[in-house]
Order: structure tokens, then C-alpha cells, then sequence
């Protein structure tokens, strides 16, 4: 059954989502203004902690991860949670992890490593940072900046990929089997990429990995996300970061929403409860 959330939505966004599913176009995201998000009250000190606000916008978020497709948890990410938030935290302040703050996030692709990562990655602002900038770029904007005998070994099962602390408990992991940073169709391919938790194979392949991250840091675009701002991202065609910002902890701090989307739940079936993935890595 598909998911739907009920809230009223101008029927131009929609439009703008189906239309985005249809063909992410050459940036792969959409940016979606004045979603509805309720009453915002302070920033909470964890992405856990309770807070007075009501579900508008989680509403607003599940229903336009609805168009895109299925909305998903991820056990270790907050228990699983559909909507899950993004609040920086004294503890991730310098990590490389959804809470962090004061250190630059580097582009990746969202869950890269994970067998049943999102299609679709949708970030809802409740409150901004005007220093902090989500960064994010696209295979299209990169391809024609790399040599073709790059692009070849970026096609080769030459890369291996690190699984995320947030999925692992701080336990070490084994890397994730081989395979391409670049792949489907030749002429218009998807990627997957992390500057920090991917490695290639051999020093050839990792030439091509230092090209492809040179290359994304030249040529990334970036948006400050305020209030009410929706930001979607294909999560086959575009990666993302963000830039850093100075946290306050006194209310007042950068907090976004986050769901996930897959095409079809039926891949997961076997590491799924609900709408909960539960693959483990450890």
C-alpha cells in the first residue's frame, strides 16, 4: 500500500515532486519554499529528546517523501523513526555524523555503504543557520570535468565502502564488497561516492577516487536552508555535505528534519520490520 500522509499542500508542489521523480534533472534536488512546519519550539539539546511541537511538519515531510516513493527507518538511525532530527550535539560537534556542527561534512552519499540505501533523501528546515550551507553535487556536473580512462576505472568494481559509526555502535566493521562508484546506463550513470569512508582497490583506483573528489569539491553547488525550506535529493545522482557552523546550544540552534525513501520495499523484506530496516554490520 502506498504511504500518504493527510495535510493540505498547495497542489504545485505535488507537481514539483512528481515531476522531480519523474527526472531529478542535471543537479539531481529539488528545492521545495514555504512547506508548512507548525510551531518550532527550541531546538532540543538531541535528536531524541521530547519536545512541545506538534506534527505539522512532520506531516509536510511525509507527505511529499510519499510521491517520491516509500518512506523508510533505519534501526540504528534514532531507533528507526520515519521523520528523524537533525540537531547539532555537543558529542558529534567534530564528527563525521548527521550531528556534527563544527567541522565540514564531507560529500557522500547518503547510507553509501548500505545494501538497501534511500533512492531519495528529503531534509525539511525548522530552523536555520545562515553559516551553515548544504552542499551538494551531481554526476552530471562532475562527468565532464574527468578524464574517460578515469571515468572507465570509476565504472570498474575497484571501491569499497566503510559503514557509517551510526550503524555500527562505534564497533569496527568490515569493508562492504567491491563495486563501481559509477554505474547503470554508460552515457547517463548514477554514482556513489564518500569522501570519507570509501577506498579503492589499488593505486590506479585511487587516483580516480582523488580526481572524482577534486572534481565534486570544484564544481558542488550549495543552499542555506531556512524555515519552511525542503530540500530533496536524488541519492543515485547527487551527493551531499554541508559546510560548518558554530553551535550555540541554547535553543536557538539549526534544526532539520530528515526522511528517507526507497523505490519498493519489497528488496528489504528479509532486513525489514515495517517501514524499519534493520540490516546489521557488525
Amino acid at each position: 500500500m502506498r504511504f500518504s500522509a493527510t495535510i493540505e499542500r498547495p497542489t504545485s508542489i505535488d507537481d514539483r515532486v512528481t515531476a522531480f521523480r519523474r527526472s531529478p534533472g542535471p543537479s539531481g534536488v529539488l528545492i521545495l519554499r514555504d512547506v508548512a512546519i507548525g510551531f518550532v519550539p527550541p531546538t532540543p539539546r538531541t535528536p531524541t529528546t521530547p519536545t512541545a511541537k506538534d506534527d505539522v511538519s512532520e506531516l509536510s515531510l511525509l507527505a511529499v517523501a510519499g510521491l517520491l516513493g516509500e518512506p523508510v527507518g533505519y534501526l540504528p538511525e534514532h531507533g528507526g523513526v520515519l521523520v528523524q532530527n537533525l540537531v547539532p550535539t555537543r558529542h558529534g560537534a567534530d564528527r563525521q555524523i548527521s550531528t556534527s556542527s563544527r567541522v565540514m561534512l564531507e560529500f557522500h552519499t547518503e547510507t553509501a555503504f548500505h545494501p538497501h540505501r534511500p533512492h531519495y533523501l528529503a531534509l525539511l528546515c525548522l530552523r536555520g543557520d545562515p553559516a551553515a550551507r548544504t552542499t551538494y553535487c551531481s554526476v552530471s556536473a562532475v562527468l565532464p570535468h574527468l578524464s574517460s580512462d578515469v571515468v572507465t576505472v570509476l565504472s570498474e568494481p575497484r571501491f569499497r565502502c566503510g559503514v557509517d559509526e551510526s550503524f555500527t555502535g562505534g564497533v569496527r566493521a568490515e569493508l562492504r564488497p567491491s563495486a563501481p562508484v559509477l554505474w547503470g546506463d554508460p552515457a547517463d550513470p548514477c554514482m556513489t561516492f564518500d569522501a570519507d569512508l570509501m577506498v579503492a582497490a589499488d593505486a590506479t583506483a585511487r587516483r580516480a577516487l582523488v580526481e572524482l573528489g577534486d572534481a565534486v569539491r570544484a564544481h558542488h553547488a550549495s543552499v542555506v536552508l531556512d524555515e519552511g525550506d525542503l530540500l530533496v535529493i536524488d541519492n543515485t545522482r547527487s551527493v551531499h555535505g554541508r559546510s560548518p557552523y558554530e553551535p550555540r546550544f541554547d535553543g536557538t540552534d539549526r534544526w532539520l528534519q530528515r526522511a528517507f525513501v526507497v523505490d519498493d520495499l519489497a528488496p528489504s523484506a528479509a532486513d525489514r520490520v515495517g517501514r524499519v530496516i534493520t540490516t546489521r554490520f557488525t
